[in-house]
């Protein structure tokens, strides 16, 4: 275990709740270690429901691709800590996370911190010292109350898809976490709207209108879509014919369009809109794995394996457009779902296009729902269920019986994240 892995650990402890939305114990951290937030590269922000990291992966892709230096901050992290902070295109270092968190561990001093306020102090620190010409923010929860939420002007926001979720921290309807989401705009800056539900752009643009925030709205300002192989995109620019997004899954077009407009409104053309498309890397959403010890138990049997840590009803609609443009092959998951999700709403869509349902518990992880009841709601939507002890002896018995089929293991980026690392 490292030392920044330990610091960690530690500062788990200085706040009673994991999520406690609120600005009040954020700025007076900053304020203490001279508000770096301020003196941070040309900031994107981005919330949204669905689609924000692969929406930043493809806007980090296209600025890269004109030899633009880019930080970028990110969350949750999948295998190590040290995924949520990219400084100027490359993972943070071990030795530098260490002595950031260490420094701002003795300036808080104990006081009230929860963990993600204090993590995303250490990547504002850490961006704020090292040059770049970018940075890419994304909002951990909400967007109104997010610690991210403390740059007085950035160069541009972005709110992708908006849809029910985590409704104990952003409201039960959709305009309610809509204006939660609407609260990283700001006065003058321009912002870039994904695809929305009609609810959902009506809050976004009273909003707007309040701070007197240019939007450019998807369908209003700028379209994309499929197009034979390809798609295209277009806006008062003009067209640009594209290739499809390399990371899989008809939703990710509507990601690229967002990805595309964001890189026309700093400045960016067709060049960097076809890199964005074709360099994007994004794990666990719809990841194809093709080494490592899972795999090969599962290419004994020639089954394909698959990763996808979406786990709201929204990323289940998504799972499920993309396997049915798949070439046919039986589907069938392992799934692990926390208790704070909408299991039933999730796995709707996905009885519509799977053959059946694998579930396990997620290992090491307080808030896993039982494997039991997991199966039990996969029944109630129609999708054949059984429960495993554990992934290795979900995939061997899946494996082994249906021979020649796409397994997916899915349900919780928390679960990707131990398939990520026990692969690998």
């Amino acid at each position: 275990m490292g030392g920044s892995d330990l610091i960690l650990q530690r500062v788990m402890g200085l706040h009673p709740k994991i999520i406690d939305l609120s600005l009040d114990r954020m700025r007076r951290l900053l304020a203490d270690l001279g508000d770096p937030q301020d003196t941070l590269p040309s900031v994107v922000h981005i919330a949204g429901t669905n689609g924000k990291g692969s929406t930043l992966a493809m806007i980090r892709a296209g600025l890269e691709s004109a030899g633009q230096r880019v930080h970028a901050y990110t969350s949750p992290h999948l295998a190590r800590f040290h995924e949520r902070i990219r400084l100027s295109g490359t993972l943070i270092p071990e030795e530098s996370l260490s002595n950031i968190l260490t420094e701002i561990e003795e300036i808080n001093a104990g006081r009230p911190i929860t963990f993600f306020e204090l993590t995303t102090a250490a990547a504002f620190l850490a961006f704020s010292r090292h040059p770049a010409d970018f940075t890419l923010l994304e909002v951990g929860l909400g967007g109104r109350l997010d610690a991210t939420n403390v740059v007085a002007r950035p160069a541009l926001t972005v709110i992708t898809p908006v849809s029910i979720d985590h409704t104990q921290y952003l409201g039960d309807t959709l305009p309610k976490i809509a204006a939660e989401k609407a609260g990283i705009l700001k006065r003058g800056v321009t912002g870039i709207i994904a695809p929305q539900q009609e609810p959902a752009l009506e809050v976004i643009e009273r909003q707007a209108a309040r701070l007197s925030a240019p939007l450019q709205i998807a369908g209003q300002h700028w379209h994309a879509g499929p197009e034979g192989d390809g798609m295209v995109f277009q806006d008062e620019r003009g067209l640009i014919d594209l290739p499809r997004p390399v990371l899989p899954g008809p939703h990710q077009i509507e990601n690229a369009g967002t990805a595309i407009a964001a890189l026309r409104a700093l400045g960016f053309g067709a060049p960097e809109a076809e890199a964005a498309l074709n360099n994007a890397s994004w794990p666990a959403r719809m990841q194809r794995l093709r080494e490592g010890p899972l795999v090969e138990a599962a290419a004994a049997q020639s089954c394909e394996l698959w990763l996808d840590g979406g786990h709201n009803p929204a990323g289940g609609e998504a799972i499920a457009a993309t396997l049915s443009q798949m070439p046919p092959k039986p589907v069938h998951l392992i799934c692990g779902m926390l208790n704070t999700k909408d299991v039933i709403g999730y796995l709707r869509p996905l009885a519509r296009v799977a053959d059946s349902l694998t579930a396990i518990s997620i290992p090491g992880e307080a808030n896993t729902l039982p494997a039991e009841t997991t199966a039990g709601l996969a029944a109630k939507v129609g999708l054949p269920a059984a429960t495993a002890p554990d992934l290795g002896t979900a995939l061997d018995r899946l494996a082994s019986a249906n021979p020649v089929s796409r397994i997916l293991i899915c349900g919780s980026l928390y679960l990707a994240g131990r398939v990520l690392t026990d692969n690998g």
